[in-house]
């Protein structure tokens, strides 16, 4: 049966994954986002009835992170407004190991509907489509926590657990922890691209305090460098994080996509050898 899905955030790194996947499949999906037509805006609550509307399923990810003050009340008021249209299920994407991101668990949790509640680890494609990929592309990577084991996660095998659990029943009431198949250092990971693309990028362990200093100095956001401050403080080297789990594998009947993997696929697309325009 074709199910219409609302896919907030579906030109995101895992949102626009779920779209291809249910498109594939045959489904009626609205993306949710500002620039479409009815538009989704977080910010702008009077857009998100229409968006809903006629809607049987919702995969919800907020920008930038369920830890960000305000998310909270967000994921409440969307919730409420799912109830009112009648959506039968929500599919939640959520932080591995973030306190604040649980409460908004509960409250899908508690909401009365249908739910799948999706924790993830960090992305591998935060080395391609997000904050690690400029100082990739000007071969020259500062980060702190330089030891922090982290097992990365594909966004590819996160959309394809939440598009399962928007579309399977059977996955009602769960909660799945996707992590990969193994821990990665930065520095590890720098040498797995250096290795891919051929080119030298220089890896330096640098404290958290001089990090952010250097992000405000670049002119990031400064809610944006709360966050970075957060996921370095709270959740990389959570001990929570630190574990592997089988949850890709329960739900896909595979194994979940190797670092590796991802590194050779990506450095054929040229996009770590880009040049950077200032």
């Amino acid at each position: 049966m074709r199910k219409n899905v609302l896919v907030i955030g579906g030109t995101g790194k895992t949102g626009k994954r779920v779209v291809e996947i249910l498109n594939q499949k045959g489904h009626n999906v609205r993306i949710g986002s500002r620039s479409q037509n009815p538009a989704f805006d977080w910010d702008n609550q009077e857009t998100w009835s229409k968006a809903l509307e006629g809607m049987d399923a919702v995969y919800i990810t907020f920008q930038p992170d369920l830890a960000v003050p305000g998310a909270l009340e967000a994921i409440e008021g969307l919730t409420k407004e799912a109830i009112r249209q009648k959506v039968k299920k929500l599919v939640l994407l959520s932080g591995k190991g973030e306190r604040e991101a649980e409460l908004s668990e509960q409250v899908v949790i508690n909401s009365g509907l249908d739910y799948t509640i999706v924790r993830a680890s960090w992305f591998n494609q935060n080395f391609s489509e997000s904050f690690f990929l400029e100082p990739i592309q000007h071969g020259f990577v500062a980060l702190p926590k330089a030891n922090a084991q982290v097992p990365y996660v594909d966004a590819r095998d996160i959309a394809a657990v939440a598009a399962e659990a928007l579309l399977n029943d059977e996955h009602n009431g769960n909660i799945y922890e996707l992590t990969g198949p193994r821990f990665l250092t930065f520095a590890e990971i720098v040498k797995e691209i250096e290795q891919a693309t051929g080119r030298e990028i220089a890896f330096t362990p640098i404290a958290l305090p001089a990090y952010t200093k250097m992000l405000r100095e670049q002119g990031v956001p400064e809610d944006y460098v709360w966050l970075i401050d957060y996921l370095f403080t709270e959740v990389l080297d959570n001990p929570k994080n630190q574990v592997i789990t089988g949850d890709v594998e329960k739900v896909l009947g595979r194994k979940p996509i190797d670092f590796s993997d991802y590194v050779k696929e990506t450095a054929t697309t040229g996009v770590w050898n880009q040049p950077v325009t200032s």
